[in-house]
């Protein structure tokens, strides 16, 4: 099942195809400019910092059911090995991790998500291939991600530590935190929504994690993209509301939407808990974001360490 006419219509007054040119592979990365970046080093007032990522190991989020996604698993491949066979000379250990490029915390390239046989900018869904991954809009084309980040609390703005249904996060939603807040979201910012969904993660439930999701809702897309928003991120699974509204449970309209026809990358899995108790805290909502994904070449998604700096 296609988009609705009704999405269509919105899929095309969001479309940035060509705006930075026929051979652009970034999106809207490219609206972090120098003076976006300086905004976000300025926001930094107390130099404390706060990691956004969950552990990378077997404990994490991932079911097998979607996609076959697995958790990241460790191997040691050396431990306290001696070259010269004494164990008093030099002696060094060596690991490797076997894992999905969306195991954890990450970005999904634009390459992740198209419709109609089409990608972001007009590129062929044929430019990916099972035998060599993103030919175009890999995660490679990134490049640093360090500009202000703005956090939308919306499980707090709602009153809820965690939402029991699909919420959908709207444009209203994204406003009324800005506005509590006093900032305003300028070109090249990014947003993270915290949703509270993080909650069922830490209690072990990974099926309630994925499974009954709040997201980002087709209502914002136009307010990201009227407002020239560089990369948004939240704290579930899905990003989107799940299961998906309407009779087609595969159809995820934020995703073609947004990583098709905007060009804008998406962040999942990001723990977003502490950030919000201190900025609640201190009542302070922006600060220093850098979140570069792994540089994997023709990676269709980018695990990431973001950290929040204020």
């Amino acid at each position: 099942m296609p988009l609705n006419d009704e999405q269509a219509a919105l899929a095309a007054r969001v479309s940035n195809w060509g705006r930075w040119g026929a051979d652009d592979q970034r999106g809207t990365l490219n609206l972090i400019d120098a003076e976006a970046v300086r905004r976000g080093a300025a926001a930094v007032r107390r130099g404390v910092s706060f990691p956004l990522s969950i552990p990378m190991d077997e404990d994490g989020p991932q079911t097998g059911r979607i996609l076959g996604r697995k958790n990241p698993t460790l191997t040691m491949l050396q431990a306290s090995f001696a070259f010269s066979g004494d164990e008093r000379d030099f002696a060094t250990s060596d690991d490797e991790v076997l894992t999905g490029t969306q195991s954890a915390t990450h970005w999904d390239a634009l390459a992740h998500a198209g419709y109609d046989g089409k990608l972001y900018n007009g590129y062929a869904a044929s430019e990916i291939s099972m035998e060599g991954g993103a030919g175009k809009l890999g995660i490679e084309h990134f490049g640093p991600v360090i500009t202000r980040g703005l956090l939308c609390d919306v499980a707090r703005l709602r009153g809820v530590d965690y939402f029991e249904e699909p919420y959908a996060v709207t444009g209203a939603d994204l406003d009324a935190c800005l506005s509590a807040t006093s900032l305003t979201a300028l070109p090249g910012d990014i947003m993270l929504v915290r949703t509270g969904q993080m909650h069922w993660l830490r209690v072990g439930d990974r099926n309630r994690y994925a499974d009954i999701s709040p997201g980002i809702g087709l209502d914002a897309v136009e307010w990201l993209h009227d407002h020239d928003i560089a990369a948004i991120a939240n704290d579930t699974h899905v990003f989107e509301p799940y299961p998906c509204p309407g009779d087609n449970p595969f159809l995820f309209p934020t995703h073609m939407i947004e990583l098709r026809d905007m060009g804008i990358p998406q962040g999942q899995q990001w723990d977003l808990d502490d950030l919000a108790t201190d900025c609640a805290d201190d009542g302070v909502y922006e600060f220093l974001l850098a979140a570069t994904p792994l540089p994997i070449t023709h990676a269709c998604g980018g695990l990431v360490a973001p950290t929040a700096t204020k």
